[in-house]
Formats: structure tokens, sequence, C-alpha cells
């Protein structure tokens, strides 16, 4: 049984760890505030461009582009597999990989049967998780979110995008969680090449605009932009993601651990009780035993 000692030692330990999480929490709850801001600012713009590009690919003739030629066969995928650099959130990691194993078995393997997969894992998580799983990494971005950037898309879109012009790689899809709110993240897959603009999205077929230069120019400009825009947002919508999913891992922990310093408190207690009882039943006794003598 713990001594009081050892309940004492455990109540400070706990109380240590405690205010750990709570300042964990406290500084993701910060970067999760930066980071938001980030992606929600963000996102008009990329609404915006991809509304221009279908809109101009839509009316644009017989415009073709590397970037958006289908291939016939479809014989290798590349996944752009975006995650965390640390710990201490939650299961943002695992759920992901759990997601993304379904999504390749259920959905991907059934569209192309013929297909192997390849992997770009972004971030110290996903980079070990390739590692464990033993699947092929083209490239590996570990480390990416100590210091986020633009020039990381760009990193990491170059990777890929040769093989793809190449014909080495078909289709190339971008894996990530998507920040929706405080306490919801969810594992999204996008298509990054080919480019295929949404259906719905062609705001600018039907306006007569006049083009300097001509459409095909701005095309071949913004495509290539728009592949890096496509990284930059999946980049910003983990990162948000990631800073959430911690903060409310932290605020967990915190919760946890005071309760369980509760109950410590009144184990504690309950057997400080017990021993001064002992002791008062002792000294009873002896006193008992003294007059009886």
């Amino acid at each position: 049984m713990a001594t009081l000692r050892d309940i004492k030692q455990r109540i400070s330990a706990v109380k240590s760890t405690a205010k750990i999480t709570s300042a964990m929490k406290m500084v993701s709850a910060a970067k999760m505030k930066r980071a938001q801001q980030a992606v929600e600012s963000a996102r008009p713009y990329f609404t915006k461009l991809e509304d221009m590009v279908a809109g101009l690919i839509a009316n644009a003739g017989d415009y073709s582009n590397p970037l958006s030629e289908k291939k016939d066969q479809v014989n290798n995928i590349a996944i752009i597999l975006i995650g965390s650099d640390r710990g201490l959130c939650g299961s943002f990691n695992s759920n992901m990989f759990k997601a993304l194993s379904i999504e390749i078995s259920d959905s991907l393997s059934k569209l192309y049967p013929e297909a192997k997969y390849h992997f770009i894992p972004v971030g110290k998580k996903p980079v070990g998780y390739i590692k464990r799983i033993e699947r092929n990494a083209i490239a590996e971005f570990p480390g990416i979110f100590t210091s986020l950037e633009f020039s990381s898309a760009t990193e990491i879109v170059a990777s890929v995008v040769d093989l793809f012009l190449d014909g080495k790689m078909d289709k190339v899809f971008v894996y990530y969680n998507k920040f929706i709110n405080i306490i919801k993240q969810v594992p999204s897959l996008h298509q990054l090449l080919p480019i295929e603009p949404k259906a719905g999205n062609e705001s600018l077929s039907s306006i007569d605009y006049i083009f300097e230069p001509a459409k095909s120019g701005i095309l071949d400009v913004l495509l290539p932009k728009l592949v890096d825009i496509i990284v930059w947002r999946s980049l910003l919508e983990s990162n948000a993601a990631e800073q959430a999913a911690r903060m409310m891992a932290m605020e967990k922990a915190t919760t946890n651990a005071n309760d369980l310093i509760s109950s410590l408190e009144l184990q504690y207690n309950k057997a400080r009780q017990a021993a001064i009882t002992k002791e008062m039943l002792e000294i009873v006794g002896g006193a008992e035993a003294l007059n009886a003598g």
C-alpha cells in the first residue's frame, strides 16, 4: 500500500504535469489562432483562382497543357501525405493514416486496380509512418512546419511535377487534414495532377472578356501556379488542424491531470485519517495497558 509520502510525491508530480500541459495548451491556442487566420484569409484567393482557371479552360477551345493531360492508363500514383512534425496532438496523425489506408483499399484500388502507390511524406510523423509500413518514398520533407513558407510548397511540387511530365507518375494526389473548426479536422484527398477544374466553377465561361495575351498564354502561367497554391493551401489547412488538435489534446490532458490530483488528494486524506486513527488507538491501548498494570 502506498505511503503518505508516496501519495504526496505523486500529487506533486501530477501538478507539475498539469502546469506543463496547461502551458502547452495556451501556446497551441495562440499558434492555432494565427494558423486559422492564415487559412481563412487565404481561402477566398484559392477559390477565386480555381474559378478563374475553370472558366478559362471551359472557354479556351482546344487548349491543352501537359499539367492537365489525362493518361489513358493509370499505373503509378503519387500521394503527397501531409502530417505533423511533432506529437502530443492526440489522434491527429493516426486517424489520417488509417483513413488513407481505407481510401486506398476501398476507393482508389477499385478505380485504378493496376496502380502502384508512391509517397511523398511531409512532416516527421508521415516520414516515420512511410518507413514503418515500408512503402516507396519519392522524396521526404521532415521538419517543414518549423518555419512554414510558400517556398516549401514549391519544393514539394518540384519533387513530383517532373515525374508526372515524364510519364513516370500518372496521377498525383495530396492527402491532408482539412481544418473545419477547433474540434473537427477531416482527412481530405485532393487530386493535384492532372489538373481537373471542378464542375460548376466556370464563372468566366459566360463572360466575353478580352484577354491580353491570349487565354492559352494566361493558362500556361496560371496552371503551374495553381498546383503550387493547392499544395500551399493543404499545408496551411494541415498546420491549423494540427494546432487545433494539439490544443484539444492538451486541454484533455490538463483536465485528466486535475481529476487525478483530486483523486490522489482524496486518497491522501483517507490515508492520513487512517494513520491518525491508528495512532490514537495505539495511544488509548497503551494507556489502558498502563492502567491495567
